[in-house]
């Protein structure tokens, strides 16, 4: 069997046929990974589809969403398996992608990327775990007790699942803000003193991208702006003490021979 491609390190030199022969190499691992997540959430897939049932009223026809078409039970299990499967198989598309592009880091910027990735993975979890446990419920809860009396409330199953990813993509996105704001200071794009003297706007902005975020009810809405305001309020004290932490090394790194 053919090896896995080689990790190159940082600087070592490769002609553009082995970067080509690398990269066709990863695309293809990465494929097979994906193959792989979808076999295992399609083999699956009556516990997944039963897991993003619970959120659903009792009233729902039993917690069963119903299908209008011929393909569509088929279509809509081949759906979730395939989004499932590509949740699964992503730390293996990452990995992929992150050692092609790792020769091109020096070894110190390594490290602290490497801490990146496992907080941001940490926070993409807390993330849909909020989500599923207490966006989902509450929004699911206003939007089909919304003048219940003035319609035979039925969800159909395509609609159901999209929305269901949808919001917990959503909600796993926003948990990621602290990333987003502490790489800006990392890179001196913003500073701990413009944070703390904008916090007023930065809550504005922060309201905005709530409203834009996927829910239209306002329930889903003031549920993604409450961790996103936390977070925001996090990642000023986060990047303040990785300020602070970076001026401590400075004089450290001047003062080595």
């Amino acid at each position: 069997m053919k090896r896995l491609p080689r990790r190159l390190h940082h600087g070592e030199e490769a002609t553009l046929v082995e970067h080509l022969d690398e990269l066709r190499a990863r695309i293809f691992v990465s494929l097979g990974a994906l193959v792989v997540g979808f076999t295992v959430a399609f083999v699956f897939h009556h516990r997944l589809i039963h897991w993003l049932n619970r959120p659903l009223p009792d009233k729902v026809s039993n917690k069963h969403p119903i299908t209008l078409g011929v393909a569509e039970p088929f279509l809509t299990s081949v759906k979730v398996s395939l989004a499932v499967g590509l949740a699964l198989a992503l730390p293996v598309v990452l990995w992929q992608l992150w050692s092609f592009l790792v020769p091109a880091v020096e070894e110190h910027a390594q490290r602290t990327i490497a801490v990146f990735v496992l907080f941001a993975t940490v926070l993409l979890v807390a993330g849909v775990t909020f989500g599923y446990f207490l966006v989902l419920p509450q929004a699911i809860h206003f939007l089909t007790n919304f003048d219940d009396t003035l319609y035979n409330v039925q969800i159909r199953a395509s609609s159901y699942y999209s929305f269901v990813l949808t919001v917990l993509i959503a909600v796993g996105l926003v948990f990621e803000l602290p990333i987003f704001v502490l790489a800006l200071v990392r890179l001196g794009v913003l500073s701990t003193r413009t944070l703390r003297k904008n916090r007023r706007l930065g809550y504005f902005i922060v309201a905005v991208v709530a409203v834009l975020l996927p829910g239209i009810d306002p329930v889903t809405t003031t549920l993604e702006a409450i961790p996103l305001m936390v977070l925001y309020e996090g990642s000023i004290w986060l990047s303040v003490l990785m300020e602070r932490r970076s001026l401590r090394m400075e004089p450290a790194s001047l003062s080595e021979p």
